[in-house]
């Protein structure tokens, strides 16, 4: 992908950004699909996103349960096969690093693509689930999503319950765990970055929204602007995430 320009506005508003973060007193983070579409994952929405190739009907919980020989198959294409490959990019490092240097305290993401795990960033909301493991649907029971397991057409628990992937499908909610804990994170927010989120999907979209209207500062960065842009956010840099997050952490090193 060709990088984008760096303007004077967007040096501009680097600094300032980085004003903002090293004066937080809690600062956060707030990731969605634009955060991951440089390391090959391409996003859900959109001319070429997943839904445009796959039928979004096959991923309500319910079809998923009447019919788990059909969906199986996709998923295990979709997010154990296509994603496989996937590394963090540089966005993901920066933020992991951020939280390494003590001054990101909470990253919450939309993403399941296991790329913030992966990069080493270890607070972690992952508020649509995650990919990596799958729970039965009849005792609970988690297993991780490993080859073994992936061979079986249909994946069963030993107590022979079915086994369906830790994130959110159409028509399941959020858990409630999930909720109360970004609840608890917007309240301690001063200071948010809100990175590759077009700000479309509900409930998560909320979160930075309730993080402003509670006073935080939002620092969006992304390439285009946003549900966010002209409402909630305070600092819009409009820029590809990894080109755009080592230059605030540069920045944070010189200042």
């Amino acid at each position: 992908m060709e990088a984008s320009p760096v303007t004077q506005e967007i040096q501009n508003n680097i600094k300032e950004a980085t004003r903002r973060i090293k004066s937080a007193r809690y600062l956060t983070a707030f990731t969605g699909a634009g955060i991951s579409t440089e390391s090959g994952i391409p996003p859900f929405r959109g001319e070429n996103g997943l839904w445009s190739k796959y039928d979004p009907r096959m991923f309500e919980l319910g079809y998923f349960y009447k019919h788990p020989e059909k969906v199986w198959p996709i998923l295990k294409e979709i997010f154990y096969e296509s994603f496989a490959s996937a590394k963090p990019n540089d966005a993901h490092y920066v933020m992991a690093r951020l939280e390494q240097r003590g001054m990101l305290k909470m990253l919450i993401t939309q993403n399941i693509d296991n790329l913030h795990y992966l990069a080493g960033s270890s607070e972690i909301v992952e508020y649509h689930g995650n990919s990596r493991r799958l729970i039965c649907s009849s005792c609970g029971k988690i297993y991780q999503a490993d080859a073994r397991i992936l061979e079986e057409p249909v994946p069963k628990c030993e107590c022979g319950g079915l086994l369906k992937p830790d994130f959110i499908f159409f028509g399941e909610g959020i858990s409630p765990g999930t909720v109360i804990k970004s609840q608890q994170i917007v309240r301690e927010t001063d200071v948010m970055i809100v990175v590759g989120s077009t700000g479309e999907i509900y409930p998560a979209a909320a979160v930075p929204q309730e993080a402003a209207a509670n006073g935080a500062k939002i620092i969006e960065v992304n390439p285009s602007p946003s549900n966010f842009t002209y409402g909630t956010t305070d600092i819009f840099i409009r820029m590809n995430a990894a080109g755009a997050l080592p230059l605030i952490e540069k920045e944070i090193e010189q200042s």
